[in-house]
């Protein structure tokens, strides 16, 4: 083979493998793998021509460039601490975090430079806005209800950004040492004030008790004193029906017995010595003894 021969069929070798690499390059430009978790913003001639999802994706080459890759992840902000005013004058330190994911790269990329810096900016006057309409008891009580108000507030606030703002959180709400000591002061003076209640009640219970218990003993005296004239009015209804059935001779039964009981009660009395009876007395304990032993 002849150097002429030969230097033709390098010149082929080169001008071959120049064609390859022409064509991988091309192939290298044309064919986008994009990630899972990104989208490619694609430029031509510096101007936005598309965005390239996930998989596999052609462009034109030399013509198109990917000029942007942007994360679809969900993104969380630094713990921001920015001071707020209640509607009530007090000064409290908010801290609040947010997360968010991009979800049109096209306007993240061309209509806002910094996201987290706006996204800060944006919850901080957001959070102060809210947290003014405020007094500091809801603040404490309602958190979920500011969380929920300030994430629907920041969403229409980046709705031009592209982002999505997936959660808002308020982790933590300081106050200063002054009106930590004024809120203690004020909770001891409400459990001392519990406490006095709580007293006060016992005592009128007591009472309740006191005046139930003495009304039920009334009661119940009450009953026996009912009973006993019950048993009273039924013994003298005996009496009564014994005089009507048997005349004269029953009433003086009655009040013979009674003169026996009374002296055996004068006789058996510890201090009772001497006994004085009248003679017509005698007469009568006698009749009574007579009429006793006949009735027996």
């Amino acid at each position: 083979m002849t150097e002429d021969q030969i230097l033709n069929l390098l010149s082929s070798n080169v001008l071959y493998l120049l064609l390859a690499a022409l064509v991988i390059i091309v192939i290298l430009r044309a064919v986008k793998i994009v990630p899972q978790s990104e989208q490619f913003v694609v430029e031509r001639f510096g101007r936005l021509h598309a965005v390239l999802k996930p998989g596999i994706n052609m462009i034109v080459p030399f013509l198109d460039n990917a000029a942007h890759r942007i994360s679809i992840l969900e993104r969380q902000l630094p713990t921001a601490t920015q001071d707020a005013i209640t509607k009530d004058n007090v000064l409290v330190q908010v801290d609040t975090s947010v997360f968010y994911r991009i979800i049109q790269p096209e306007k993240t990329v061309y209509r806002i430079r910094d996201v987290d810096a706006a996204i800060a900016t944006t919850v901080a006057g957001i959070v102060r806005a809210e947290i003014g309409k405020m007094d500091l008891d809801e603040v404490q009580s309602n958190r979920a209800q500011l969380i929920g108000t300030i994430k629907t507030s920041v969403e229409d606030a980046v709705d031009d950004w592209g982002i999505e703002v997936t959660r808002a959180e308020i982790l933590d709400v300081n106050l200063d040492q002054a009106t930590r000591d004024a809120m203690l002061q004020q909770l001891n003076a409400e459990r001392a004030r519990r406490a006095q209640v709580t007293e006060a009640e016992g005592q009128k219970r007591a009472v309740e008790l006191n005046a139930d218990a003495e009304l039920y003993a009334a009661e119940q005296i009450a009953k026996a004193r009912r009973v006993q004239a019950d048993a009273e009015a039924y013994a003298t209804s005996v009496v009564a029906a014994a005089i009507a059935e048997n005349g004269l001779e029953a009433a003086q039964y009655q009040v013979a017995l009674k003169q026996v009981e009374a002296l055996n009660a004068l006789g058996n009395s510890p201090s009772a010595s001497t006994i004085l009876v009248p003679a017509n007395a005698l007469e009568a304990f006698g009749n009574a003894f007579n009429m006793l032993k006949g009735k027996a």
